[in-house]
């Protein structure tokens, strides 16, 4: 019997009740031992998924319930936050974007779901794709950063890793795309907040990963928590139905956030929880993740029979959430074998993947000759990060477990010192501060996107010693840190690295390993700077240094104090040759982007060439520049390779005032370069 012909027949079973029943994810009862609740209404048939069950035994347990003792026997999709690792700690997403290697983030997020899916996980609520220009907001170490462009291509990346080819080989889950959509702009980075902006910059912007995402095939979508441009985005027909099955194709299933549908009555844009239940599956919302109130389960069956919510409308969301059960072979096998559970999980291949992307997660953000370290130097350890377990793994770490975790310390076998007067037998002090991992998630919002005063007072104690002070900060958002790369040699920028941190540190310190890693977002000078990002509007007084009636600040620097794209290598790369295949294509040609980088130093080293383009006149303003392509490329010492990157020139387009996509005609700036803003350029005729 072929799919649609079972999930037919079961349907045909089923009672208005238990249709509603599949709609309903239980999280109100799952933080403490007490199941009773969603017991009770599993065994009813009210039931049809769960939220953070991460044990096989207790997931193998709900499934025989769902399996065994409810009418019709159908299974349960048991979800569960895997961000960055399940067991094995990855980088932070934001972190590994550093490393500009989608397949990488494939590699680990496919890792991860390896581990979860053994665990009896079959639903990841992941990847976070939302753009983040707002320092402030703390969500932003779950996405890829402030760029359409390369988070559209993470995006792809982690939706096939943890889905792979097969669902149901066992090995693989469902992942859910979010927060659909807008979130990262929330007024004031502050979290859950209201969100406004044109429709123009909504489908410039915010819906291409979403885009990216559907078009690999992601089986479920995550609404946000926030109100966009007037309507919560959880009842919003426009962004739900319109839109996301629309315009972007998605025919899967969308997944309220934890409490966000019951919410939408405390918007103000629904009376009462009858009205939120009406208008969230009317506006295409197919299952309700509920945290103590169920807008569903209790007035659903109601509005069916009174002709306010059609039974076509439940029926098309019921059939989504059988169909993701059935693909995840749930039906057939709805257990996990609880021997295996452990023995997959920490495995020295994982290991060795988290190894890799912690050190390929790092940026050099500036060195004065001091790293590599010599072998001949005497250097110590200081700061509260240099050996705390804890930290190494970040926020949103899953199961990760902190004696799991390798710090500096435990790496490097270094004495760690505490003040200046500690530093007088030491040639090198590495001081490792930042933000701890309780300042940055889910409603860690913060107006001072600084480094802890606490860990500057330590830094400004470290200089007085007058030994070299190489300063290796910690963070989930874009800080401030020009006063640290004033007092420091050298400055290494990371998020939470994850279980192999200590060993990726010691690696880069010691020069075994070259970094490479480029920043994902612009890091301003002041914090009222913020937001801060490079492919901002032209406008008509750009901002000059020598004239004052142009777009600045009177007490601030024109320029962010790290650009977007940069990072620095142990080595130097120059670029030059930069030529266009066809100078005057025809719109929708491919044309390539040739650039000759040279390695001028004398350590190999890899680089990311970077392709901006600017669209100089067109219909709307457009961006001072934008990424368009880009390539991660080995260099030996001393060589020069020329660089290739495809670039379609339909990709050069933008959503005019009647929201239609277009492509026009005209001159076009091509800047090749190692960032946002130290480039080479030449120009093509779009024709």
């Amino acid at each position: 019997m072929n799919k649609q012909q079972f999930i037919k027949d079961l349907m045909d079973k089923m009672t208005v009740r238990e249709k509603v029943g599949q709609l309903n994810q239980c999280g109100n009862s799952i933080y403490n031992d007490d199941y009773k609740v969603g017991w009770d209404l599993l065994r009813e048939g009210r039931i049809g998924s769960f939220l953070g069950i991460a044990d096989v035994e207790r997931a193998n347990e709900m499934q025989k319930v769902a399996v065994e003792e409810t009418r019709l026997g159908i299974p349960l999709l048991l979800g569960y936050d895997v961000i960055h690792g399940f067991r094995t700690t990855f980088p932070v997403p934001w972190t590994e974007s550093f490393s500009w290697d989608p397949d990488l983030a494939r590699k680990t997020a496919e890792a991860s779901t390896m581990e979860a899916a053994a665990n009896g996980v079959n639903w990841v609520y992941a990847p976070m794709i939302d753009i983040t220009r707002d320092p402030r907001w703390g969500r932003g170490v779950e996405g890829a950063g402030e760029d359409t462009y390369l988070t559209s291509q993470f995006a792809e990346a982690r939706v096939k890793g943890i889905q792979g080819d097969d669902l149901s080989d066992g090995k693989h889950l469902a992942a859910c795309a979010k927060h659909f959509v807008g979130y990262g702009a929330c007024m004031g980075g502050r979290d859950y907040n209201t969100a406004d902006m044109s429709e123009q910059t909504l489908f410039d912007v915010y819906l291409p990963p979403f885009k990216s995402a559907v078009d690999a095939g992601v089986r479920t979508v995550m609404s946000a928590f926030h109100d966009l441009n007037g309507e919560p985005c959880t009842g919003s027909k426009y962004l739900l139905t319109d839109i996301l099955r629309g315009k972007l194709g998605f025919n899967g299933a969308v997944i309220s956030d934890a409490g966000s549908c019951d919410q939408i009555k405390i918007h103000g844009f629904t009376e009462s929880d009858r009205d939120t239940a009406k208008t969230a599956i009317n506006a295409g919302l197919d299952v309700e993740m509920c945290f103590g109130i169920f807008t569903f389960q209790d007035n659903l069956e109601q509005l069916v029979a009174d002709g306010e919510v059609s039974e076509e409308m439940l029926d098309n969301a019921v059939r989504r959430v059988l169909e993701l059960k059935y693909d995840l072979g749930l039906f057939q096998n709805p257990y996990k074998d609880i021997e295996k559970a452990e023995e997959i999980v920490n495995l020295p291949e994982t290991r060795a993947l988290a190894l890799e992307a912690a050190k390929k997660s790092v940026v050099l953000l500036k060195n004065d000759g001091i790293l590599p370290l010599k072998k001949n130097v005497k250097v110590a350890l200081a700061g509260p990060f240099a050996d705390n377990r804890r930290e190494m793994l970040g926020c949103w770490a899953g199961l990760g477990k902190a004696e799991d975790a390798i710090t500096p310390a435990e790496a490097l076998g270094m004495h760690i010192v505490s003040s200046s007067e500690d530093c007088a037998d030491f040639d090198v002090i590495i001081a490792f501060i930042g933000e701890p991992e309780s300042m940055n998630g889910e409603g860690k919002s913060r107006t001072n996107n600084v480094i802890p005063e606490e860990h500057m007072e330590l830094v400004r104690e470290l200089k007085k010693s007058g030994k070299k002070l190489v300063s290796v900060i910690i963070g989930g958002r874009p800080l401030v840190l020009t006063e640290v790369c004033e007092l420091s040699d050298a400055v290494l920028f990371s998020g939470a690295l994850g279980c192999e941190a200590g060993n990726a540190y010691k690696a880069i310190l010691t020069g075994e390993y070259n970094p490479c890693g480029k920043l994902v977002n612009t890091f301003p000078s002041v914090v009222g700077q913020a937001p801060l990002f490079y492919n901002e509007n032209n406008t008509g007084k750009p901002p000059v240094e020598e004239f004052f009636w142009t777009s600045k600040y009177i007490d601030a620097p024109i320029k962010p104090l790290f650009p977007f794209g940069y990072g620095l290598s142990y080595t130097n790369f120059e670029y030059s040759d930069l030529s266009v295949s066809d100078i005057n294509p025809k719109i929708g040609d491919k044309i390539t982007v040739s650039v000759r980088v040279k390695n001028t130093g004398n350590y190999d080293g890899e680089e990311v060439v970077q392709i901006y383009v600017r669209d100089v006149v067109a219909s709307v303003t457009r961006p001072k520049k934008e990424l368009k392509g880009y390539k991660k490329i080995m260099i030996p010492a001393g060589e020069t390779k020329t660089v290739e990157i495809e670039l379609d020139t339909n990709t050069l387009g933008f959503y005019n005032r009647s929201l239609e996509y277009v492509v026009e005609k005209g001159d076009f700036r091509i800047m090749a370069g190692t960032s946002s803003e130290k480039y080479i350029e030449t120009k093509i005729t779009l024709k």
